[in-house]
């Protein structure tokens, strides 16, 4: 049986890219996180961000991807990042001379969020072209790794730079990586002369297309109760972030590099769980019950979080991570296995908005908390919510949900 080389120039260009991107994204990101609240104050400022570089995320791609699969998706990807680049850059160079102003700073985020909703889209739909055919799986892990192990590496390193050099510094490299980003990916060869002449995608067609899958979805109520779930949990761990950054800012004897750390060994704990996915196997009938003890455990977790010695934070994120790796894997090897071909596309895509709903309010939610509570409080608060909502979307419907995790052998290639 011969085996598919795997890195040849089109995939090594894209994934050098990604790289180079990723790099950028997350000093960046670690940067701009501690400059908002450093200048505001206010974790609802910091909340009002991240709720509004979400927005894009729920309608941008349903509007772009009909004209996307009728024009070379390469131009989007190519030039996606060289705006991207030149908004960074330029941002970098106002934070230089001049003094920061949170509405051109909320405005700004907005655009970039768009240029983010769009590149995000073109990468998804270009990637499986430059995976050589019979390497798929090893492709999605590469990729899936990529960000995970360049966090661990990079925010402990974004840190150092946001002390030493500033956030200004830091973006204009940031804003040079994405230019280096899209000129490497315009090496990619790949040849979209061809495409394929279907019917104009009207507005009937996509109501239609959007009903089948909001009917389907009626039926399945594990699987809606699943989503809802996600929404909540996604939603709530979002809102958690600019409270652990206030956290870590104000609180005596806490650091913005003891926050990164603390990000760090998370990411290690779920690159170790990954890891184990390829080792262990769990069996079918004990799926259900392990996935619903690692959300319940890591909502207890995260209700004590705050409480805890310093040493004993970082062991409680190195455990959430092991275990949330596991239990995601498990979820959605089961999920993408249970949903019909055919609706697949429809059915992840109104998943995803409805996790990026979630992510806005529990956001706005969240930061209005720790406007008028003890940032400890919040996070204890958000982790019961979370609590009290696996029980009653998840053990709730836990025989709908028994047919996603644990399916009946007939059932299982349908």
């Amino acid at each position: 049986m011969t085996t598919t080389k795997l890195w040849n120039r089109n995939f090594s260009l894209v994934i050098l890219a990604s790289t180079m991107g990723t790099i950028g994204g997350i000093a960046g990101g670690f940067a701009l996180a501690f400059l908002v609240f450093d200048e505001t104050g206010s974790t609802l400022a910091s909340a009002l961000i991240l709720a509004i570089q979400l927005l894009p995320f729920l309608f941008i791609p349903i509007v772009i991807a009909p004209i996307m699969d009728r024009l070379p998706r390469k131009t989007f990807l190519v030039m996606g990042d060289v705006a991207n680049s030149f908004l960074i850059f330029g941002m970098g160079l106002w934070f230089l001379f001049f003094d920061f102003s949170y509405i051109g700073y909320l405005a700004l985020s907005l655009l970039l969020a768009c240029l983010g909703s769009i590149d995000e889209l073109a990468f998804t739909s270009i990637y499986p072209e430059l995976i050589p055919k019979g390497a798929e799986q090893k492709g999605y892990a590469v990729s899936s790794m990529l960000y995970p192990v360049l966090t661990v590496i990079m925010t402990p390193f974004a840190a150092v730079l946001l002390d030493t050099f500033g956030v200004a510094w830091i973006l204009i490299a940031q804003g040079g990586l994405s230019l280096l980003a899209a000129i490497t990916e315009s090496f990619i060869r790949l040849d979209e002369t061809e495409r394929h002449d279907s019917a104009t995608y009207s507005l009937q067609a996509w109501v239609s297309d959007i009903r089948e899958a909001v009917q389907y979805l009626k039926k399945e109520r594990g699987l809606l109760g699943l989503y809802e779930y996600m929404a909540v949990s996604n939603g709530v761990d979002t809102g958690f972030s600019p409270l652990l950054i206030a956290f870590f800012r104000t609180f005596p004897g806490f650091t913005a590099a003891m926050y990164a750390a603390f990000s760090v060994v998370e990411f290690i704990g779920r690159s170790i769980g990954s890891a184990l996915q390829y080792r262990i196997k769990i069996p079918d009938k004990k799926k259900f019950g392990f996935v619903f003890f690692v959300y319940q455990t890591y909502s207890a977790m995260d209700m004590c979080l705050l409480w805890l010695p310093y040493p004993l934070m970082l062991l409680n994120r190195g455990i959430c991570g092991f275990l949330g790796s596991n239990s995601a894997i498990i979820r959605d090897a089961a999920v993408q296995r249970y949903i019909p071909e055919r609706l697949r596309s429809r059915v992840n895509a109104f998943q995803g908005v409805l996790v990026t709903a979630g992510c806005s309010a529990f956001s706005l939610v969240m930061g209005f908390l720790g406007e008028i509570l003890d940032y400890r409080w919040c996070i204890t608060i958000g982790g019961t919510f979370t609590l009290l909502a696996g029980f009653v979307l998840i053990l709730g419907k836990q025989k709908a949900l028994r047919r996603i995790y644990e399916p009946e052998e007939e059932r299982s290639l349908s």
